[in-house]
């Protein structure tokens, strides 16, 4: 039984502001302690950092509680994502609110010696554009024109230390569910808010929670798919790393809300500093008091669980997902009866992604009516978006539902490299389609419905920006071959008819097709979306589809001219800096055709005579480290 009251809960909650506030007049530094910042070296930064102030006798403190009267003490703190991933590793420094980019190891002196006690700005450390400085994070462009709501304490808060999660007003939405909100009252707050899962499909939050609500059931589940295989997506990476407490406080809301009292996070086991940070979450809100039985005095019991998967797309997919947790192979199975009636181990289930979880409880702490004034009327919100590619500033990125595809590759993305020219944007992965370069596409909003009109959707969130070299066929090839890889072979259309596309898009890359199969390429399209057994299969020929729709002029050059200027016009080889190589093997595992090897923490090497140039080693890398040289 909790010993924790809510009388209890309060009190430390008080607490927890008073040394919240108590500490904002002590300098703090944060060290990005996201995935790619730590391949670049991060903990290697903070035991640096830590061991300088030592050296000099400077108290450290890694927690809230802060002694004011020491001269000179500060807080060392290794926080979530910054999402400036291009710029990394990136350390912040408060009050001042400075942000140094690529720093080192050996910067560490200089920044504890001018920057933290002598309070000056170290000009090499600071992101500069056009010849100016931006010394503060909320001056930089790339953060200007965000919106950040789920990924608002990413990067400003200590990933694992709850008591400052709860001094910002976490678990405060749970309680207030907890206590003063019926089933009922829950889902229609989320239902007015206009929440539609993150996850790809769009789907109303609310109506589901509620359709859980409903089922005449003894047991109900909550699971939150934490899976993201999509290449280059790494959202729900980022939430689960840089503020795991905001998910596991949606989910314990969606628990109040429906009846249930068992919760699982399904991560794929990738995603290691993720699964920890879950687990360190976890406990700590059983060892507080907020994961257990009868929960604040309120007789409400509810416990997680972290499942880790083994990488496979279709494990993204509910009825898979739901099958791999139970232990069996992951496949989809025939709707109806879907997840909310017959989901976990054929109990109702309330299934949505990490950053649908993450916005709930902002939605019961400030209502409906504060998350219907961000985004649009039919997609309120924010959507956080993997932004990579052929554009200057790759990383994680927060803006609201609406922005257009215009303002997140040039204002907040800075343009595309090398001054090429803007091509295509590659929306939602294997399961999106491609925006072209047309004013019309440019200005289009970033909204469920509004890339359902020209083919695309928004998925998972992946971004992948294309320039003036990228052969839209090509790329067309690259996601049909993971799609066909990561087929279940469950069901026939998706297991041949993708097989059978790849094998005409191998023809035409290679200038051996013909115009009859452009048509052949349609028809194959058309029959597995209406024919597969799940979304994923369903959505598996997007990326050709939008591709021909919007492209078919390269389509044409492969097939009439048998010559395409971009992919037969030029050699290009891609090599790897060295220098700026951390080993990280980020490139290796998106790279379709296995063209990459070397060792974790070792630089690594492109083999030219297998690369086919399609550009996901370069979107995927953190550091800039992959360089394209054109030859003669």
């Amino acid at each position: 039984m909790s010993t924790l009251t809510r009388e209890m809960f309060h009190a430390y909650q008080a607490q927890a502001k008073e040394d919240l506030e108590a500490s904002r007049g002590a300098v703090s530094v944060l060290i990005c302690a996201g995935t790619g910042c730590i391949a670049g070296g991060a903990m290697k930064i903070y035991e640096n950092l830590k061991a300088e102030c030592e050296s000099r006798g400077l108290p450290v403190y890694i927690g809230l509680k802060h002694h004011t009267d020491e001269e000179k003490s500060l807080h060392v703190k290794m926080s979530g994502c910054h999402g400036f991933c291009e710029m990394g590793p990136l350390v912040h420094i408060e009050p001042m609110g400075i942000m140094y980019i690529h720093v080192k190891p050996e910067d560490c002196h200089e920044i504890l010696e001018r920057t933290v006690l002598g309070g000056e700005i170290i000009d090499r450390l600071v992101y500069t554009l056009d010849g100016v400085e931006y010394p503060k994070q909320e001056d930089i462009p790339f953060y200007k024109k965000q919106h950040r709501v789920v990924l608002a304490n990413c990067g400003k808060s200590d990933a694992e230390d709850m008591e400052e999660y709860i001094a910002k007003g976490g678990y405060s939405a749970f309680e207030k569910a907890l206590f003063e909100m019926s089933g009922q009252e829950i889902c229609q707050e989320i239902l007015d808010s206009g929440l539609r899962g993150r996850g790809g499909g769009g789907f109303p939050a609310g109506r589901k929670w509620e359709s859980v609500r409903r089922q005449d059931s003894d047991t109900k589940y909550v699971v939150c798919n934490g899976d993201e295989g999509d290449p280059g997506a790494f959202m729900d990476r980022s939430v689960m790393e840089g503020n795991p407490h905001s998910v596991l406080e949606g989910m314990m809301i969606a628990g109040v809300a429906a009846g249930a009292h068992e919760g699982y996070i399904y991560v794929r086991a990738e995603y290691p500093l993720a699964v920890s940070r879950l687990k360190t979450a976890i406990a700590k809100a059983e060892d507080f008091g907020l994961l257990g039985e009868n929960i604040l005095g309120s007789g409400f019991d509810f416990r997680l669980h972290v499942n880790q998967g083994a990488g496979a797309f279709v494990c993204g997919e509910g009825s898979a997902l739901t099958a791999s947790i139970e232990g069996k192979r992951g496949m989809p199975r025939t709707k109806p009866p879907r997840t909310v009636e017959h989901g976990l181990w054929a109990k109702p289930t309330i299934l949505n992604n990490v950053e649908t979880f993450a916005n709930v409880p902002g939605i019961i702490r400030q209502g409906s009516g504060w998350y219907r004034g961000i985004g649009t009327e039919k997609s309120p919100g924010t959507k956080a978006f993997a932004l990579t590619g052929n554009v200057n500033n790759t990383g994680l990125i927060e803006v609201p539902m609406g922005t257009t595809i215009r303002e997140v590759v040039f204002d907040i993305g800075g343009g595309i490299r090398d001054g090429k020219k803007f091509k295509a944007v590659q929306i939602g992965g294997p399961s999106g389609g491609c925006a072209c370069a047309s004013e019309e596409h440019l200005d289009l909003p970033l909204d469920f419905d509004s890339l359902k009109k020209i083919g695309a959707m928004i998925g998972s969130g992946g971004l992948v920006v294309m320039d003036e070299d990228t052969c839209m066929v090509e790329t067309a090839r690259f996601f049909m071959k993971f799609t066909q890889n990561e087929s279940c072979g469950k069901c026939v259309p998706c297991r041949e008819g993708t097989k059978r596309m790849l094998e005409i898009l191998d023809r035409i890359v290679a200038n051996e097709g013909s115009i009859e199969d452009l048509d052949l390429l349609e028809e194959l399209a058309e029959d597995i979306t209406n024919t597969a057994l799940c979304g994923l299969g369903q959505s598996a020929c997007k990326p050709v589809v939008s591709t021909l729709r919007y492209f078919r002029d390269e389509y044409l050059a492969h097939v009439v001219d048998h010559h395409c200027p971009i992919c037969n016009g030029r050699k290009r080889r891609l090599v790897v800096n060295a220098e700026l190589c951390k080993g990280c093997g980020k490139c290796k595992r998106n790279c379709p055709m296995e063209a990459i090897s070397g060792e974790i923490r070792q630089p690594h090497v492109i083999d030219n005579e297998k690369c086919i140039h399609c550009g996901a080693c370069w979107g995927a890398c953190p550091f800039g480290a992959i360089d394209a040289i054109e030859e003669d």
